[in-house]
């Protein structure tokens, strides 16, 4: 069974940071862990950044350098660090995988981020 848990979240006052984790288990490790996306009230989920061939990244140009995500293979998790926090970034925050040998996308529950102004 594939599991990807996000955590992390909360109510951080503006120009704070929030660190994000995303623990896979089961037949996904973190190496398949692709990104974090938000997904506001109201509004369609974007992506906020996400890993690319290699070990190359790429990001929102609305977080680029505030927010950083890396990978802990001997953890099996990815995080999302998130500083110089903005009211516009509450959301709910979630990690997605890809297992390419089963053409499968998995996604956790979520976490929520609140900023309050």
């Amino acid at each position: 069974q594939v599991q990807l848990v996000e955590s992390g979240g909360g109510l951080v006052q503006a120009g704070g940071s929030l660190r994000l984790s995303c623990a896979a288990s089961g037949s996904i490790s973190s190496r398949n862990v692709m990104g974090w996306y938000r997904q506001a009230a109201g509004k369609q989920r974007e992506l906020v950044a996400h890993f690319t061939t290699g070990a190359s990244t790429n990001y929102a140009d609305s977080v680029k350098g505030r927010f950083t995500i890396t990978r802990d293979n001997p953890k099996n998790t990815v995080y999302l660090q998130m500083d110089s926090l903005k009211p516009e970034d509450t959301a709910l925050y979630y990690c997605e995988g890809f297992c390419a040998a089963l053409a499968q996308e998995y996604w956790g529950v979520g976490t929520q981020v609140t900023v309050s102004s």
